[in-house]
C-alpha cells in the first residue's frame, strides 16, 4: 500500500524539517497560488519565506492562454515579484518542443493553433510559423463552401505539419474541422495540456483537455501532451534550470497533474494544497492516480515555519 502523505498544517518541526529537505520548488498557480483573478491570503509572504531560505522557484503552469511575459505581469499585478525566466507555462514548453526537438524541416514545420495569443507569442519566439489561433477569419460559423474547401483541400495550408491544441476560449465547428483534416492528411498532434477543467471564479470551467477531447473522438489518436504531468515537460525543465531531481519538490492542487508529475519525475517530493481541484479522498481512494508525500491546507500554512 503507498503511504499517506504527511499533514503539515499545524506542525512548525515537520515544516521546519520538510524545507530543508529542498533546494527548489515547482509551484503550480492556479489552485495554489490564486484562483481566477482571487490571490489567496498569505501567498506573498509564503513565497518570500522560501526566497529568504534561499530556496529556488520555478512558476510551472499548465495554463497556454498566456505567454511568460503576460504571465509575470499577472504575477506582478498580483504582488507576486518575478523574472520571466523562473516562469515555465505549456505554451513556452510546447514551442521549445517544437523548434528544438520536433526540429521540421522548413517549409513544413508551420503549426495550426487551437487556442490563444499566449501560444501564438511563444511559438512567435521561437521563429514557428504558425496559422489559426487568435485569427478573427476562424471565429464564425462554418459555411457550405467551408465544407468543400476542407473536403477539397484548398482551405487548407499544405504547409502545417502540426496541430497544437490548448485553450481556446473562441473554439467551434470551423476550428475543430480544420484540426481533424490536419491530422488525417499527417500533421502531428499536439496538445498544450490535458487539463479537464480550470479553476475559475471559485468553480470549474472546461480546460484546454476539454478542448482537445473532439480531436481525439474525430482521429482516434491522443495527442502528445506537453503539459503536466508529461515527462518532456520536466526533461525540459531539468535542462533549463540544471535542478537536482532529488532536491526538488513540486507543489500543486490537483493529482493528475502536479502530483503525477512530480512523482513520475522521481522528485525529492510532492506537496499537496487543499486550495484547488484534489481532496483528501482523491489520494486515499484505492484507485488514486497519484499520492502526495506531504499536504497542506493551504501554501500559506507553510509560514508557521519557524526561524
Amino acid at each position: 500500500m503507498t503511504q499517506l502523505p504527511k499533514y503539515l498544517t499545524g506542525d512548525s518541526a515537520s515544516i521546519n524539517e520538510f524545507l530543508d529537505k529542498f533546494d527548489v520548488f515547482l509551484l503550480d498557480c492556479d489552485g495554489v497560488l490564486w484562483s481566477g483573478d482571487h490571490l489567496f491570503e498569505g501567498i506573498v509572504e509564503t513565497l518570500e519565506l522560501l526566497r529568504s531560505r534561499g530556496k529556488r522557484l520555478v512558476f510551472v503552469t499548465n495554463n497556454s492562454t498566456k505567454s511568460r511575459p503576460d504571465y509575470q505581469k499577472k504575477l506582478t499585478a498580483m504582488g507576486i515579484p518575478s523574472n520571466v525566466e523562473e516562469i515555465f507555462a505549456s505554451a513556452y514548453s510546447s514551442a521549445i518542443y517544437i523548434s528544438r526537438i520536433m526540429k521540421l524541416p522548413a517549409p513544413k514545420n508551420k503549426v495550426f493553433v487551437i487556442g490563444e495569443s499566449g501560444i501564438e507569442s511563444e511559438l512567435r519566439t521561437e521563429g514557428v510559423p504558425f496559422v489559426g489561433g487568435t485569427d478573427p477569419a476562424l471565429r464564425r460559423d462554418i459555411t457550405p463552401e467551408d465544407f468543400n474547401g476542407l473536403a477539397d483541400g484548398s482551405l487548407l495550408d499544405p504547409d502545417v505539419g502540426v496541430v497544437l491544441a490548448g485553450l481556446d476560449f473562441h473554439i467551434n465547428y470551423l476550428k475543430l474541422s480544420m484540426g481533424f483534416q490536419y491530422i488525417r492528411r499527417g500533421a502531428k498532434f499536439l496538445a498544450t495540456n490535458l487539463d479537464s477543467t480550470l479553476p475559475m471564479s471559485h468553480t470549474f470551467f472546461p480546460g484546454a483537455g476539454s478542448i482537445s477531447i473532439p480531436l481525439v473522438n474525430m482521429t482516434g489518436q491522443m495527442p502528445l501532451a506537453l503539459g503536466k504531468p508529461s515527462q518532456a515537460m520536466m526533461d525540459a525543465i531539468e535542462g533549463k534550470f540544471q535542478l537536482d531531481r532529488a532536491r526538488t519538490c513540486m507543489v500543486g492542487d490537483r493529482l493528475n497533474t502536479d502530483i503525477q508529475f512530480g512523482v513520475e519525475g522521481g522528485l525529492g517530493g510532492t506537496l499537496a494544497v487543499l486550495t484547488g481541484v484534489s481532496k483528501k479522498e482523491h489520494w486515499e481512494a484505492a484507485d488514486a492516480v497519484a499520492v502526495p508525500s506531504y499536504y497542506v491546507d493551504a501554501l500559506s500554512d507553510l509560514r508557521a515555519a519557524t526561524s
